[in-house]
């Protein structure tokens, strides 16, 4: 449902008094003197307001018989049966505020008529009474986001490699991706699912791989060049000072080193050699042994993990002189074979931070109770509760499988932890009803529940330890003021900064917005980055600081580095860091940020229609309807004739563009001072920029400090906008008629603390939509 429909129309109409601005097919609200407004501020009878329009306008084609489109409506004609059928009344009500009924072809009524039937209408499907128990609400099943995916990956297995980039994009509703209504499964995003279980895993989880000790001839053996040679029937020999060496890959731990030898002896010495382990000594010794009998030397060494060189050294080449046959003159080293076996002893092994986190079990159980260990104490992190002893057990037989089939210990782990992560209690936000709810009750969501909200709406991610066991002991509802202060203060609410301004104020779409670079040739990706940090850094500051919320208006100051200095036309201001800076007169609060400025144009010209419209959704929650599909197209900036202004009121004359436009370009002129970029200019090329205007309640102003002075004057409309958007984010639901209550209390608290940003947060967190459910009645 959007927003605005059905009780967020009576909040509209009060819009339209306070500012003087007409909601789509609906005046400016006169004077009520219709038959049935009984007296000044009272919303008509159903009988006396909507019955007398219906049968002049509707019931021709939905009453008397008629059912054209399936549609009967002179069938309810009291409160009670409008109730029952709520749905097609909402439906109604929307396509007469829309102007869609009665149809084109048929008498118009006056905006008088239509007014009193809307109110009458509204009145009947917005009657609440806030004293008594009502529909809380509930959220449909939520998956999580790429956001949230991601956010809880990072907090439940330590790994921030963001594995959700290459998911397909989140569906957006009510302005936010979040929303359960939209985020539906594919079978695209499911394989996706399953390939990032096994990739994180997969790094996480470090199998177990000590080297097991073995024996090992070591091949590749190659003699000095020119000092070495083989005979037939003995093998390699050295006749001169050199060396055999081979080389090879060894894991650390103890080895013994074999060598076997033997000489040629000649002369009164016997063959000596050395052993050495990448130029270092090991032992020097003599070979006495012959062909017959060779020379066996074992020695134990300790080697560290790499690639070693090991070499046998010929020492004493001797020739004898008296000798010419150079078959037996000469003393020879003959080597028969290098082996290690090893390694004994290996270091233990060093685990990462991730792999001792998931791992970890006590000692001395047997494989499959530490297993079962590691597989309870993960599931229930990743399903944000306890887990239930069935659960496990189903989870453990994708083990037992494992180990029937030979695999190792942590490979059989890690089979089950990535069914966890494509487990629905993972993936989703699960919530259920108690098994005695009657269905339409309302009931407190388990603390379990609160604490998933509660870091959700704070951190996009999954509760930390502290909330858990809060929530296990009961004792989270009673220290939420605590924990909220606690949460803000974590480095993980800096999601809340990204994502709820990111998209309250839609500064998410900058990164799509490119102006024309020959229009605008100064601007980059790198003042396109600091328009953004400049509107996250105000957010923030706001929230840190608790500021008012009405700072978003009309604040003072913001925050700039150079790049964007100069693009505001402020100096002194150096380098790349960003810095708190009061601004001059003609900026102050958001609605004069560059990110604002631009996202909100055209690549070649401003848009005051896009501006205005964007305040009219993302400040007062009071969205204009689409543009019907026949409205003429408007020219760009190359094609204008005229002023921008004088082409938009001659747009404006034409009767299917001036209702909408009426309340949009006023606000947009008055911020044509700045260009599509944000940049402030006093010319639109050949014409003197004018930014004043006058709703059409009669309120004129001369630009946008004194169209900023009209908002902050009717703070009650900017403080409901902000208070309705930040409950639907923290819901992951649209708001319905029965919130109307609970956006009333935050009203009153804001109002009776100063408006500060602290009290709104608290008052989402504490409210009845928040904290509780209403029951469907079907089985868990």
């Amino acid at each position: 449902m959007d927003q605005c429909d059905p009780w967020w129309l009576a909040r509209g109409l009060v819009a339209v008094l306070l500012l003087g601005w007409s909601t789509p097919g609906v005046a400016a609200a006169p004077e009520p003197t219709q038959a049935g407004v009984e007296e000044s501020g009272a919303s008509p009878s159903f009988s006396k307001g909507a019955v007398p329009f219906l049968t002049k306008h509707c019931y021709a084609c939905h009453g008397n018989g008629k059912t054209k489109g399936d549609l009967t409506l002179d069938a309810d004609r009291d409160e009670r049966a409008v109730e029952k059928n709520r749905k097609v009344w909402e439906n109604v009500l929307e396509m007469i505020r829309a102007g869609e009924m009665p149809p084109k072809n048929r008498p118009r009524p006056t905006p008088e008529e239509t007014e009193v039937a809307l109110l009458a209408i509204d009145g009947v499907l917005n009657k609440l009474d806030c004293s008594q128990p009502r529909n809380v609400g509930r959220v449909t099943l939520r998956r999580l986001n790429r956001v949230e995916y991601n956010n809880t990956i990072r907090d439940l297995v330590g790994i921030d490699f963001k594995p959700a980039a290459d998911f397909p994009n989140d569906d957006v509703g009510y302005g936010f991706d979040n929303i359960g209504d939209v985020l539906s499964l594919s079978p695209l995003l499911f394989e996706k699912y399953l390939t990032a279980a096994e990739s994180i895993l997969g790094q996480a989880i470090v199998t177990d791989n000590t080297p097991k000790p073995t024996k090992s001839q070591l091949g590749g053996i190659r003699a000095t060049e020119d000092a070495g040679g083989e005979k037939r029937g003995f093998g390699r020999f050295l006749h001169s000072i050199g060396s055999f060496r081979a080389q090879s890959y060894f894991d650390e731990g103890d080895y013994t080193l074999k060598v076997s030898v033997f000489g040629h002896q000649v002369g009164d010495q016997p063959v000596r050699a050395v052993i050495r382990i990448n130029g270092e000594d090991i032992d020097e010794f003599d070979v006495p042994g012959d062909r017959a009998e060779p020379t066996r030397i074992e020695r134990k060494v300790r080697i560290k993990t790499g690639t070693k060189t090991i070499a046998v050294t010929f020492l004493n080449p001797y020739t004898d002189p008296k000798n010419s046959d150079s078959d037996t003159n000469r003393r020879l080293l003959f080597l028969r074979g290098i082996e290690m076996d090893g390694p004994y002893n290996p270091p233990p092994q060093v685990f990462p931070e991730t792999h001792q986190r998931i791992m970890t079990h006590q000692v001395g159980l047997a494989p499959r109770d530490a297993a079962h260990e590691i597989v309870s104490r993960f599931a229930a992190r990743a399903f944000r509760r306890p887990v239930q002893p069935g659960e496990v057990d189903q989870l453990m037989k994708l083990y037992d499988k494992g180990e029937a089939e030979g695999e190792r210990f942590e490979d059989c782990v890690r089979l089950v932890l990535e069914a966890v992560l494509v487990w629905p209690d993972f993936l989703y936000r699960v919530e259920l009803d108690p098994r005695d709810a009657q269905a339409g009750s309302s009931y407190p969501v388990s603390e379990f529940e609160l604490a998933s909200r509660l870091s959700y709406f704070l951190w996009s991610s999954m509760p930390d330890e502290t909330l858990l066991s809060l929530a296990g002991a009961g004792r989270l509802r009673g220290e939420l003021d605590h924990q909220l202060q606690r949460m803000l203060k974590d480095p993980k609410a800096v999601a809340f900064v990204e994502n709820f301004s990111g998209q309250w104020l839609t500064i998410r779409k900058l990164a799509y917005v490119a102006p024309d670079a020959k229009e605008f040739p100064e601007f980059d990706d790198e003042l396109r980055a600091a328009m953004y940090r400049e509107t996250e850094l105000f957010f923030e500051s706001i929230l840190r600081e608790d500021r008012s919320i009405l700072d978003f208006l009309d604040a003072d100051y913001s925050f700039v580095n150079e790049r964007l200095a100069k693009h505001y036309g402020m100096s002194g201001v150096e380098g790349k860091e960003f810095r708190r800076v009061k601004l001059p007169a003609n900026r102050g609060g958001i609605l004069t940020h560059a990110s604002i400025l631009t996202l909100t144009s055209n690549p070649t010209r401003t848009s005051p229609v896009k501006r205005g419209k964007w305040v009219l959704d993302q400040l007062l929650n009071l969205p204009p309807p689409p543009p019907p599909p026949d409205v003429p197209e408007f020219p760009e900036a190359k094609r204008l004739t005229g002023s921008l202004r004088k082409v938009m009121e001659m747009h404006r004359e034409q009767p299917i563009c001036a209702s909408c436009h009426k309340r949009m370009d006023p606000i947009g002129f008055a911020f044509e001072n700045y260009d599509a970029t944000g940049a402030w200019r006093d010319k639109d090329g050949a014409f003197l920029i004018d930014p004043s205007g006058e709703l059409p309640g009669g309120q004129s102003f001369q630009g946008p400090a004194e169209l900023k002075t009209i908002l902050r004057g009717k703070k009650e409309l900017f403080s409901r906008c902000l208070a309705e958007k930040m409950l639907t984010y923290a819901l992951g639901r649209g708001l319905e008629y029965y919130d109307k209550c609970a956006v009333d209390k935050i009203l009153e608290a804001l109002n009776q603390n100063g408006d500060r940003f602290s009290v709104l947060m608290a008052e989402v967190v504490k409210s009845e939509p928040f904290q509780m459910r209403t029951a469907t009645g079907e089985e868990p």
